[in-house]
């Protein structure tokens, strides 16, 4: 190194501050060293010539990169420059093979199948919890490892390691993102194949777990009138109410927002549903009283159902849940039970096709050559249905558990 190198010492960069000068300084510690100091902070840069132009490499931000650290940079990039290598094109180069590099691990394919696919096929809350699931249980043994060379046998023993646990149905759940993972990367070229395929069969059957329901007359009568005494907030009371109407997932319910009620149509159109397509919900007449009465306590907010916690967030996901709990009709009944209570009632008490209970219920539906019907198929027999609804849900409230309905559904 020539004696015009390491002009600089640690006490005098130190105290080397944009205050002292009152201006932008340049303060050069030779070799091409200088610290470059702003108002902003404090850049250590590298001038340098390559192929006959005059270049300028930065090094980092003082102190976060010390003198020394400075220096060393400086060293390797004459280094380099000796080898007849422009420091800056190399730096670029590196660059650019690190991202292609992580672009190509199981994380990154992952992170890029969330954000550019899960997130907008799934509802509001799956997202963050198959998001989280990955990030605590598959990408500490398979994400930095290249995807297309993961075998089956890695992928088991990430899914074995959390059945040891006794969390089975997690395995599965964990298995299946995976899956989608690798078929993302097959589309994208960069996979050859889905591995989880080969481990088919592999875990325990899962435990599948029903959501408490009640289904029959004289039930749904006895649950509707405790539900009338819940005592907790007026929005989680008309939540409560509202639920049996609708028969969304909770998530979709809690989720609603006042912009997405049409007041003139009576309806509400929900963007996020779990299968990842809009809804429109008609809206009964019991249902628009409801909201109307909503509106004069949160229609100033963005939720129809706010968090009492803050403006910003919806009712918690285990609000109905809770009141429910309170109740006493834990085991009897959950938040997710309406959609049973309902699919049950309107299939074999009101006649209606299955087809439209499905569509009304969120689920995909599909037509006999494969295409999925779109968020307004049915419209007006939906309507129909969740008037007839409403009003036999009504009757069962008021005591008539023996109720025929006056107007069969569409199977009639």
């Amino acid at each position: 190194m020539s004696r015009a190198a390491n002009k600089l010492t640690e006490t005098a960069v130190k105290h080397a501050t944009f205050g002292k000068y009152g201006k932008r300084t340049k303060l050069a510690d030779g070799a091409g060293l200088f610290l470059d100091i702003q108002k902003a902070g404090r850049y250590w840069r590298m001038k340098y010539r390559y192929a006959g132009k005059e270049k300028l490499l930065a090094l980092g931000v003082y102190p976060g990169v010390s003198l020394k650290e400075a220096r060393a940079a400086r060293d390797q990039a004459k280094r380099l420059l000796a080898e007849n290598i422009d420091p800056l094109a190399h730096r670029q180069r590196e660059k650019a093979e690190k991202i292609e590099a992580t672009a190509t691990t199981f994380r990154g394919v992952a992170l890029e199948w969330l954000e550019q696919v899960h997130r907008k096929t799934v509802g509001p809350t799956t997202y963050p919890k198959n998001e989280r699931r990955l990030e605590m249980y598959a990408f500490p043994k398979l994400g930095r490892l290249p995807i297309g060379e993961i075998e089956p046998a890695d992928v088991l023993g990430v899914l074995r390691e959390i059945e040891s646990r006794g969390h089975v149905d997690n395995a599965h759940r964990l298995k299946t993102l995976i899956g989608q993972v690798f078929r993302y990367a097959v589309s994208t070229g960069r996979a050859s194949r889905d591995v989880t395929a080969d481990l088919r069969g592999i875990l325990p059957a899962p435990n599948v777990k029903h959501h408490a329901a009640v289904t029959t007359p004289d039930e749904i009568a006895a649950m509707l009138k405790k539900t009338e005494t819940y005592w907790g907030t007026p929005t989680v009371c008309l939540a409560l109410k509202l639920a049996p109407y609708l028969f969304l997932r909770p998530g979709n319910l809690r989720h609603m927002r006042w912009e997405e009620i049409d007041w003139d149509a009576a309806t509400w159109t929900t963007d996020a549903t779990k299968n990842g397509e809009p809804l429109v919900v008609p809206l009964a007449r019991q249902a628009i009283a409801l909201l109307r009465e909503l509106e004069g306590l949160n229609g100033n907010r963005e939720w129809v159902f706010p968090s009492g916690a803050g403006r910003a967030r919806p009712m918690s996901e285990n609000a109905i849940t809770g009141a429910l709990n309170r109740l006493e009709l834990q085991g009897i009944m959950s938040a997710h039970g309406f959609r049973a209570m309902a699919k049950t009632v309107l299939t074999e008490r009101l006649g209606f096709r299955t087809e439209i209970i499905e569509m009304q219920m969120a689920h995909r539906v599909r037509d006999v050559h494969g295409r999925a019907y779109n968020r307004t198929t049915w419209l007006p027999e939906r309507t129909a249905m969740m008037q007839q609804w409403a009003d036999y849900v009504d009757e069962l409230r008021n005591g008539n558990s023996n109720v025929i309905p006056l107007k069969q559904g569409t199977n009639a």
